[in-house]
């Protein structure tokens, strides 16, 4: 009689656990909560992290934008450093609970959107992510095509070496996923100091050109009233909190590895703000002085870099734009597309494999089209995704902190039938204020560009006003929408402000 119990017991354990078991629909090793030993990322490893993906190309080819947009310097660097500040808000805001709890964005993003309907805003911004990846892939191919040419010119006129080069620098990314997000911080700690001198160096070698900080920095606003001023400047604003945009939204990703939430805020409010304003200087001066040396203005640094006629600098300054260009690509443009497509499917999806499907439709986003003119990368690009990205980042900062108080299940984060479970896995109040925020922001041009005849339209002028507040508009009209049409929900499951912080397992 002995006998049957133990196995009824045992038969009985079994079954408990597999109660207790995370739902393999929503659980894999990439989107498991961090552990205790994983936490090594420091104050230093965050600031080098901004540093790193701030001193690339894109950053550069932004500040030069502006310059050639009419703006001065001091305008251009003023409106990049407060555009910075802006978006480092909810940066901060949305890095807590990675470090709090250990979770990736698109587990992060279940609390808000249910466990299903998590995969809206994930895939929203690995559509975007792809399409960075193509940029920087794009761009890491021209400055190995550029290298090529100062080593042997006769090859400028040959176009399938940079088509050679453009997929043999994709395919170097492919490679470094394959190592994991761990060989990311060491590829940052040691690239970080190295980018900045190599700035530096190549800051001190145009004033030298230009004969001083004077020509280069000499150029007056083309503005001549403060409303011609301020219509390029609200867009261009939004393009500067656009640029980062992406990462407020997947920043858990990396402060998920933080060793407590004051290495993460210490090193992100440094790093982005300083890093972003000094890189951009860079980019404004050395585009300054290419008028002086070259009697044009000339925004692409590989471009730049191309011009000069000293092979050794040409060649050293583009190895510079090549490593800062593979640490971006793979920090900002991996990392988080992977962790995405892992979640649609964590049983067949893994990291690696996600990374595969971002560079993939990262090559299919056709880059060179996206970087053809600087008007549509800033105004175009830019502006546009914002209006995607910001309502889904005030959905996830009102639930958070306005909703719960920072307070998650993460047991049930992993888990269908729970607290996160609303209509079917699909939180319609979330999806629904999405919508919305996206079209209020994006609606205007979208008709403008598709429908020509009704752009003369005043409801279609007044929308149309909006795209310049794209992510703004979204921020704040989805995120007040969505605490509004959340209270009564609240109200319904009283106890959801009253869960205790949950233990770091699933």
């Amino acid at each position: 009689m002995i006998e049957p119990r133990t196995n009824i017991a045992l038969d009985s354990d079994i079954n408990f656990a597999a109660d207790l078991a995370p739902d393999p629909r929503l659980y894999n090793d990439d989107l498991a909560p961090t552990q205790p030993s994983q936490r090594t990322w420091s104050t230093y490893n965050y600031m080098a992290l901004w540093f790193s993906m701030s001193m690339e190309v894109t950053t550069y080819m932004l500040a030069s934008s502006l310059i050639a947009g009419g703006m001065n310097w001091k305008q251009a660097v003023g409106t990049i450093l407060l555009g910075n500040l802006i978006v480092l808000i909810p940066m901060l805001l949305n890095a807590h609970a990675g470090t709090k709890y250990g979770i990736p964005f698109p587990v992060f993003v279940r609390a808000s959107f249910g466990p299903v309907g998590a995969n809206v805003p994930a895939m929203l911004r690995a559509i975007v992510a792809c399409g960075w990846f193509g940029i920087q892939s794009w761009i890491g191919g021209q400055a190995i095509f550029a290298m090529i040419n100062v080593l042997w010119p006769h090859t400028v006129t040959q176009p399938g070496i940079l088509w050679a080069c453009f997929l043999g620098f994709w395919a170097l990314n492919m490679l470094v996923v394959w190592n994991g997000v761990q060989s990311i911080r060491f590829l940052q700690s040691f690239s970080a100091p190295f980018m900045l001198v190599m700035s530096l160096a190549l800051l001190a070698y145009m004033v030298h050109r230009a004969g001083g900080f004077g020509p280069m920095l000499s150029a007056p606003s083309h503005f001549k009233t403060t409303g011609s001023f301020l219509t390029f400047f609200f867009p261009s604003l939004t393009a500067m909190v656009g640029y980062w945009a992406t990462l407020s939204l997947n920043i858990p990703d990396f402060t998920r590895y933080a060793k407590n939430q004051d290495a993460q805020i210490v090193g992100q409010a440094f790093g982005l703000p300083v890093a972003m304003t000094l890189y951009s200087f860079i980019g404004i001066a050395c585009t300054s002085a290419s008028t002086v040396i070259f009697g044009e203005p000339i925004w692409n640094p590989v471009t730049l870099i191309g011009r000069f006629h000293q092979p050794v600098v040409a060649f050293i300054a583009l190895i510079g734009l090549l490593v800062a260009t593979l640490n971006v690509n793979i920090g900002a443009n991996v990392v988080s597309p992977s962790n995405d497509f892992s979640n649609l499917a964590p049983r067949f999806i893994s990291f690696r494999t996600g990374g595969l499907i971002t560079g993939f439709l990262g090559l299919a986003m056709m880059p060179w089209k996206l970087m053809s003119t600087f008007g549509s990368y800033v105004f175009g690009w830019l502006v546009g995704y914002s209006g995607l990205l910001g309502p889904v980042a005030g959905i996830m900062v009102a639930d958070y902190f306005l909703l719960r108080h920072t307070h998650l299940d993460s047991y049930s984060l992993y888990r269908r039938n729970g607290i996160y479970e609303y209509s079917k896995g699909i939180n319609p109040r979330a999806i629904l204020a999405l919508v919305i925020g996206v079209l209020l922001a994006l609606s205007g041009i979208v008709i403008t560009h598709t429908i020509p005849t009704l752009a003369t339209a005043p409801w279609v002028q007044a929308l149309t006003k909006l795209y310049d507040y794209a992510w703004f508009v979204g921020f704040f009209l989805s995120g007040g929408l969505y605490y509004l049409l959340m209270l009564g929900h609240i109200r319904r499951q009283a106890h959801i402000n009253h869960i205790p912080a949950a233990p770091q397992e699933a």
